[in-house]
This record gives structure tokens, sequence and C-alpha cells, in this order.
């Protein structure tokens, strides 16, 4: 098994004449969104859960199709980890999200 993290780009979205309190959270993965990995949310933390449960599903999708996933071919600047430790951490500044098959 492997677990891959990606970058998640958080924004917020409105349409240009809605007052800053209207805004929504956008959250996508833009290695992945070509494929229907975006979401949005009222808030932060909502987003970030929204495109978890999108990736989840999306995976599970492209697994029942057959369809193959070669999420190395999209990783770029990503280093390979060492697998000697389970303990190994991963730590970013910017938010990820982890998909493991």
């Amino acid at each position: 098994m492997k677990t891959y993290a990606f970058q998640v780009i958080l924004e917020k979205d409105k349409w240009p004449d809605e007052p800053d309190e209207n805004a929504v959270w956008r959250a996508y993965i833009p290695a992945l969104e070509h494929k229907g990995a975006a979401s949005w949310g009222y808030t932060q933390k909502e987003a970030l859960k929204n495109l978890q449960d999108a990736v989840d599903l999306l995976v599970e999708h492209l697994l029942e199709q057959g369809e193959e996933i070669d999420f190395e071919s999209l990783l770029v600047g990503q280093e390979e980890s060492q697998s000697k430790s389970c303990s190994q951490i991963q730590v970013s500044d910017v938010p990820l999200i982890a998909v493991t098959i």
C-alpha cells in the first residue's frame, strides 16, 4: 500500500458584486482537479472535509472502473519518501489531502 499526499489550494470564492461576508471557501487539488477533485464549503474546515469526501469517491470510482491511477506522474517536485519507518511524518506549510491505495 502507498499513501500519496497532494497539495490543496484553499481560497475564498464569491461573485464580484457580492459582499465579502457572503464568500464561501473553495478547495481543490490542482493535480487532480481535471478529474473532479474540487469542492467548497461555508468554512475552511467544511471545504477541506468536502474535498476529502470528493477525493475518496473519485478514487473509489476510478478503481471500480478499472482505470489506472498513476499518481506518481502527477507528483511534481515531490521526493520519494523512504519507507524505512512507519513513524515518518511529512510536514507541510500548505494543506494536504492524503490518499492510500
